[in-house]
């Protein structure tokens, strides 16, 4: 077993442990992750070395781009006691963006390493950045990009774009407890519940689906949406980067159906037409 140091602006003392199924490595920021996970990195940090001063929509894309073909799998992040999961080897829809976002914000940073990555990733996945337990992690794409546009991670641009109502109540978590493996604990459904609740307080906008063809020209590359659905207490049902291909966005995300990360053959609107459940996007803007 090998001990290894990390060197960093600031000095961590860092203690590492590596067995078959996974390394700790404890510094500012705890994480758990594989050592592939730490080559994958490094292979896209040395790729894209040069590219600090790139818009981070654009590198959103190329990130992205590196991740298709990789193979989609849910619920990688359900461990106890909740923890920071890094995984760069395989994603779903909500991992696939915030990876990509925080890989993206790594290398625009002056010192990219895994440290920095995770730090990033932390502070993407979990409200104000702070781990404490599983409801501490931001569950709804709805919350997520209030607490990131007020953190200044992205900008909400749904109203911007289209300015229509998007009238919403979350209570998905709350109701179907028996689909999340850590509300077993059934203390935790109360604090989901009440922030579910203020979720549902607040404005918030969308594109509809028959409004995408008018609005498509103010998507941009790099922007990440999410799909609004018709299913009763949830916000979005799923989580995609838009892409332009020629004239028409398309979209980038861990495909449940192809069970992959893949560009789309169909635009945005074919995808949203097609599905039963889709009512339009949430749009986020990186900065």
């Amino acid at each position: 077993m090998k001990s290894t140091l990390f060197f960093l602006v600031l000095i961590f003392t860092i203690t590492s442990c590596t067995s078959k199924t996974k390394t700790v490595t404890e510094t500012s920021v705890k994480a758990v992750y594989l050592q592939k996970d730490k080559e994958i990195l490094e292979q896209i940090l040395q790729l894209y070395s040069n590219e600090k001063n790139t818009a981070t929509s654009d590198l959103i894309i190329k990130v992205g781009t590196f991740f298709k073909e990789m193979p989609y799998i849910a619920h990688t992040l359900e461990t106890e006691p909740e923890q920071l999961i890094v995984n760069l080897r395989e994603f779903d829809c909500t991992t696939f963006a915030e990876n990509v976002l925080a890989v993206s914000r790594t290398i625009k940073c002056g010192t990219p390493s895994f440290e920095q990555f995770a730090k990033e990733l932390q502070s993407i996945r979990y409200r104000n950045g702070i781990i404490n337990g599983y409801p501490s992690r931001i569950h709804y794409f709805s919350d997520w990009i209030y607490e990131s546009n007020k953190r200044n991670l992205i900008k909400d641009v749904s109203e911007e774009i289209a300015n229509i109502p998007y009238t919403l109540k979350v209570n998905f978590m709350s109701t179907h407890p028996e689909s999340y493996a850590q509300l077993k604990d059934t203390t935790l459904i109360p604090l989901i519940a009440a922030q579910e609740q203020e979720i549902s307080k607040r404005k918030m906008y969308f594109i509809p689906e028959e409004k995408i063809v008018e609005f498509e020209n103010l998507l941009k590359d790099g922007d990440i949406a999410g799909i609004t659905t018709s299913i009763k207490g949830l916000d979005i049902s799923h989580v995609v980067i838009l892409q332009r291909v020629g004239e028409r966005i398309h979209i980038l995300h861990a495909s449940q159906t192809a069970n992959k990360v893949i560009l789309s053959e169909e635009t945005l609107e074919e995808y949203l037409k097609s599905s039963k459940s889709a009512t339009g996007i949430m749009v986020a803007r990186p900065l």
